[in-house]
């Protein structure tokens, strides 16, 4: 029987970035009774993979039902949400609609109700993630720990012993999935490869941009505060790694100057919710902060170029 490996303890108290997005999920689940914010809703919206039907994998197309997500009837009853397609639709219906009735009162045809949406914060739809797939099958050295302390992963093999060319930019490719057992073995697996790895991080990380400029594409706020987490972290792993960083800023910041200015105003009342780090707007600003101070001399510039509303927070 392979020796397995418990996941390194906490620097600090309270729960880790994997316990916290499981912490918010219970929240959301008894705030919003209704299902309106749920997995199974972005499954019925094609936003994030269904999965296998089973553990033994998908049932034969013969035995499966017709409508079994309930699409066409939730699509024909009033009261039920129309789906994306739907809803863009009855949008161009209207338009069209419109259209006609001005052109039957003699004026110009094709009279646009408004300018459109640009769409730069709708969000992408999350394809099946390396993660996923290599886990399904067995292909990684992890099991979930089952003890009386959770958070943790039971490593197969010692972590200093793997791959990380391999399987770094495997479990950074699983940062996208929104549905555990994944996510947390894909969080928190990022996290222990990341504080054991020292020096092998270096060269892996050209190899990480991809997963997380595709992570950061979603325009998803759980999954891009999820990735500017761990790129703090990736960035603070060890030397070198922030100014190996910078050439790579063209793929990387152009969302966060979508997102930079999206804050809570609240006044003068408290944001207690401060300590999870969701809030994207502050996330940014520290992401960048970190960037900036661990990239040499030519982060300022380079972050400056992408993001002109940027101000350094080092002292000159």
């Amino acid at each position: 029987m392979a020796q397995t490996q418990m996941s390194p303890p906490a620097a600090k108290k309270g729960p880790g970035p994997a316990g916290t997005l499981m912490i918010e999920d219970s929240l959301k689940k008894l705030i919003y009774r209704d299902g309106s914010k749920s997995v199974k809703l972005e499954k019925h919206n094609a936003l994030i993979p269904t999965g296998n039907h089973s553990l033994f994998g998908d049932y034969p197309p013969d035995y499966m039902h017709k409508d079994c997500w309930k699409k066409e009837t939730m699509g024909k009853s009033q009261s039920g949400p129309l789906a994306r397609g739907e809803a863009a639709k009855v949008t161009h219906n209207k338009e069209a609609a419109f259209s006609i009735c001005q052109n039957t009162r003699g004026l110009s045809a094709n009279v646009p109700s408004g300018p459109g949406r640009a769409g730069s914060t709708l969000r992408r739809v999350v394809v099946k993630t390396e993660f996923r797939r290599f886990y399904d099958r067995g292909d990684l050295p992890i099991q979930i720990f089952h003890g009386a302390v959770g958070g943790k992963i039971a490593w197969k093999v010692e972590i200093g012993k793997l791959d990380y060319h391999h399987y770094l930019p495997i479990f950074f490719d699983g940062l996208r999935e929104k549905e555990d057992p994944y996510r947390f073995l894909a969080v928190q697996g990022t996290y222990d490869m990341l504080a054991e790895g020292g020096a092998k991080i270096l060269p892996v990380v050209p190899q990480l941009i991809i997963p997380m400029k595709t992570a950061l594409n979603t325009r998803d706020t759980e999954l891009m505060t999820t990735m500017m987490k761990v790129i703090i972290q990736v960035v603070n792993s060890g030397h070198m790694i922030g100014e190996a960083m910078v050439p790579y800023y063209r793929q990387l910041l152009p969302i966060f100057n979508i997102y930079k200015n999206n804050n809570m105003n609240l006044g003068d009342k408290i944001e207690y919710g401060q300590r999870k780090r969701m809030n994207i707007g502050d996330l940014i600003a520290e992401t960048l902060e970190v960037l900036e101070v661990n990239g040499g001399e030519d982060a300022f510039i380079n972050i400056k170029y992408m993001i002109p509303t940027y101000e350094s927070c080092v002292l000159a």
